[in-house]
């Protein structure tokens, strides 16, 4: 029997621990949006993401630039059709074919896209056109998908706002929107059929400011506070991230669907705003972005759902400038342009081990 000297073998369970849970964090990704002028290019990005422990990355639309950057390394990726292709794609199955045959097959399986999303935010649009046909888009890119073999190895699936629930508080009492019936119902047995995830955007930063007492600060950073209980359940809930996705579950559990998978498609912290917006700043985005993949990482799962963690992409890698609306808009990035880290959120390998190597 080898004995290893004591430095050496603690130096190597460090190792042996980092890459375990650098293996076991596919449940992190990150949106990488593009309303800007000014981003690294595509094979810089691609480089800093190896350097973290981001496992997936989702795009809103599908710049082949990024996708065939991010070949071969592994990494998961959400391409996404825009709100106006749905017609198209809900009309002609053969533009459906198109859009695959451009923006899947030439770079599949190298670049590992795993995911399609057809449209964002199509049900709380208010435009009733595009959402009768949500569903026929969907279904033909699935078809399309099929055609081609990967129907079993990507799937297609919609991006939905909180604004889908009727009900979110307390989270047993979770309902969709009864105005959506049959259309939410049919989606959900799309995805029942196809194995295919609930997205949905919960942002406790909206949530905090509509109610800006303390308290409510430190329940959506997970940071002490005294919980808020549900009566139903009797479950007192300590943050409100798993607030919001049980409200989700519980939609989806009270109309028949609680086995379809949730994806947590965006969450995040601005960490700069105007001068009346109220809450961004570093050290809450720090908090939030920090805790959230502290607590993602520690597999407790939320109290509907324990023992796992759903997957959640961060929003957002970069700060987008050419977005309109309020500075906070324009400042949930993770990263500058120049690569470096606007504040140390937890996700680079280099922190990781040495965050070991610390114990």
């Amino acid at each position: 029997m080898v004995v290893l000297p004591y430095t050496v073998a603690f130096l190597l369970l460090s190792f042996l621990q980092t890459v375990k849970i650098t293996n076991s964090q596919s449940f992190i990704g990150i949106n990488y949006g593009q309303v800007a002028d000014n981003l690294p290019p595509p094979s810089s990005t691609a480089k800093l993401l190896q350097s973290t422990s981001i496992q997936k990355v989702r795009l809103n639309g599908s710049d082949t630039a990024i996708i065939k950057a991010l070949a071969k390394t592994g990494i998961g990726i959400v391409i996404g059709t825009a709100n106006g292709d749905i017609p198209g794609l809900a009309s002609d199955p053969n533009f459906a074919k198109s859009w695959i045959n451009t923006n899947v097959l030439p770079f599949y399986p190298a670049s590992n896209i795993i995911l399609i999303t057809v449209g964002n935010g199509v049900m709380t649009s208010n435009d009733q056109n595009l959402m009768n046909r949500l569903l026929p888009a969907m279904q033909n890119v699935q078809n399309a998908l099929n055609d081609a073999s990967l129907g079993g190895k990507i799937k297609v699936s919609t991006v939905h706002s909180m604004g889908v629930l009727k009900q979110s508080e307390p989270p047993s009492s979770g309902s969709f929107d009864p105005s959506y019936g049959d259309l939410m119902k049919a989606l959900l047995e799309f995805s029942r059929a196809n194995g295919s995830p609930f997205a949905i955007n919960p942002y406790p930063y909206f949530a905090y400011r509509s109610d800006t007492r303390p308290e409510t600060l430190a329940f959506c950073l997970f940071q002490p506070n005294a919980g808020r209980m549900d009566g139903n359940t009797k479950i007192k809930y300590m943050n409100m991230f798993d607030a919001q996705v049980d409200a989700v579950y519980s939609a989806l559990n009270s109309m028949g669907f609680k086995n379809v998978e949730i994806v947590v498609a965006e969450t995040g912290w601005p960490f700069k705003g105007d001068d009346n917006d109220v809450g961004p700043s570093i050290e809450n985005a720090k908090a939030y972005n920090g805790n959230l993949i502290a607590h993602l990482r520690s597999m407790v799962g939320t109290p509907l759902m324990p023992g796992k963690s759903v997957d959640t992409y961060l929003f957002a890698l970069y700060d987008e400038d050419l977005k309109p609306g309020p500075g906070s808009e324009r400042s949930f990035g993770l990263f500058k342009t120049d690569l470096t880290m606007v504040y140390d959120f937890g996700l680079s390998t280099s922190s990781q081990e040495s965050s070991f190597l610390r114990k």
